[in-house]
């Protein structure tokens, strides 16, 4: 009897190992570079090679380089037959994994034929590779907790992938990551973004920089096959290369359009998710009047003083309203009152805090009428050099925008540069011209600005 428990054990043990010699047999006969735009093949090449560490990936709009990270990410744990490599994926919002990086590494099994190989969990997110335990572990980079504790399972980290790499506050930021994860062995990291506006932002300048250990490649849409961008894709890229080509180039191209005269170069253009809105505690609301050639503009922002980043949540910009109009705008923006709605207990009227609006306060005729309409508008400061002192604190924040929720706030302050001297020279007062959301977002932050003791 135990010898026939003992052979059964043992053919049992065979066939478990011919298995996974079956296994690895099939996936060693897999080719990534079949799903992967031909311009990647040169990477895929140094990969195998091991000839670099970092491979820098900035590029444009549907240039594919999301694909080609999961695609040689999966195919190379497959590919590790000691199951000591894993990969850590980081962007810096966790809201925004799901939707975004989990789900493009969920395509790049499925596009291999290897979804009976893995199996991919939500909570915790994560998705294991079942014949060695190899584990791909998703991370968002907005509490330090979390990757101050993140290991794999076993073995070390031998893929690291930066989505969204301009993100990241910066070059000392993504250094300490790298100290958290980056131990056991030698890793293949990833950094991939559309490349930011600005020339001087901090992503385009890293890539810049002089890196034995690195390879750069910039790709763009027109390098991927356009069956694999479908024709909506193609014609909207056509629409904005005809309607605006310098959106076109940065957009699609990914190219910086910046002259290096732009006056704010701490913009931050990217996705930001109602979760990272709903963090926030402290609403700014701000108002620039108009009517005809100019458009009356109001903003509604946070900030987290913690961080000194500014979120643009929403915006109206629009002419020939009459201030009454506008004041129905800003009701249906919902900008005039502050969280939920509270019964009176002697009353017992449902009402909600009032929103101060900050206004320019050149127009009082105007900060009346909203006034008389039933918004909290008050008057700005203004004093000599005041615009200067405005505009250089917002130089020192972070601004994050969205193009999607507030475009006009995106066009504003991504093309708004120094004006220059007949010789070239950048001229060091700002340009009063096509600011309206620029203005607004100032006197929003009025009492912040000038130190006064009202408001968060």
């Amino acid at each position: 009897m135990e010898l026939d428990r003992l052979e059964k054990r043992i053919r049992a043990l065979q066939a478990r190992k011919a298995a996974r010699a079956a296994t690895f047999e099939r996936v060693q006969g897999i080719d990534p570079t079949k799903h992967e735009a031909a311009v990647y093949h040169a990477i895929h090449a140094d990969i195998a090679a091991d000839a670099h560490t970092y491979y820098n990936l900035p590029g444009g709009r549907g240039s594919c380089k999301s694909s080609f990270v999961s695609l040689e990410i999966v195919d190379g744990i497959q590919k590790d037959p000691t199951g000591t490599g894993s990969a850590v994926v980081f962007r810096r919002w966790g809201s925004t994994l799901r939707e975004s990086v989990f789900a493009q590494i969920q395509w790049a099994i499925d596009a291999l034929g290897v979804s009976d190989l893995w199996s991919c969990t939500v909570s915790p997110m994560r998705c294991t590779y079942l014949p060695t335990g190899a584990q791909i572990i998703f991370r968002g980079l907005d509490d330090n907790s979390k990757i101050k504790s993140i290991k794999p399972a076993k073995g070390f980290f031998r893929w690291v992938w930066f989505e969204e790499f301009s993100e990241l506050p910066g070059e000392n930021f993504v250094r300490s990551v790298m100290q958290s994860v980056g131990r056991g062995g030698k890793p293949v990291v990833f950094r991939s973004f559309n490349p930011p506006v600005s020339l001087n932002n901090w992503a385009n300048k890293f890539v810049q920089q002089p890196n034995e250990e690195a390879l750069t490649l910039h790709t763009d849409y027109t390098q991927v096959p356009p069956e694999w961008l479908g024709e909506v894709f193609l014609n909207e890229a056509q629409r904005i290369q005809a309607l605006n080509p310098k959106v076109y180039d940065h957009e699609y191209l990914g190219i910086p359009t910046g002259s290096g005269g732009e006056v704010f170069t701490t913009l931050e253009v990217r996705e930001i998710a109602d979760e990272e809105l709903a963090m926030q505690c402290y609403r700014y609301v701000g108002c620039d009047f108009g009517f005809a050639s100019d458009p009356a503009a109001v903003v509604a922002l946070f900030y987290d003083r913690s961080t000194e980043t500014i979120y643009f949540a929403d915006e109206i910009y629009k002419r020939g309203l009459s201030n009454e109009a506008l004041a129905a705008e800003i009701r249906a923006h919902s900008l005039d009152h502050v969280g939920e709605t509270r019964k009176n207990p002697i009353t017992g009227a449902e009402t909600a805090p009032e929103q101060v609006i900050y206004c320019d306060c050149a127009e009082p005729k105007s900060i009346m009428d909203l006034r008389t309409y039933g918004l909290q508008a008050r008057p700005c400061t203004k004093h000599p050099g005041c615009v200067n002192y405005r505009i250089k604190w917002l130089q020192k924040r972070t601004l994050v925008v969205d193009p999607r929720r507030t475009p006009n706030i995106y066009r504003e302050f991504s093309q708004y540069e120094y004006d220059t001297d007949k010789d070239g020279n950048f001229l060091p007062s700002v340009p009063d011209r096509d600011n309206h959301t620029i203005d607004s977002v100032a006197y929003s932050l009025d009492r912040l600005i000038f130190n006064k003791n009202e408001g968060a």
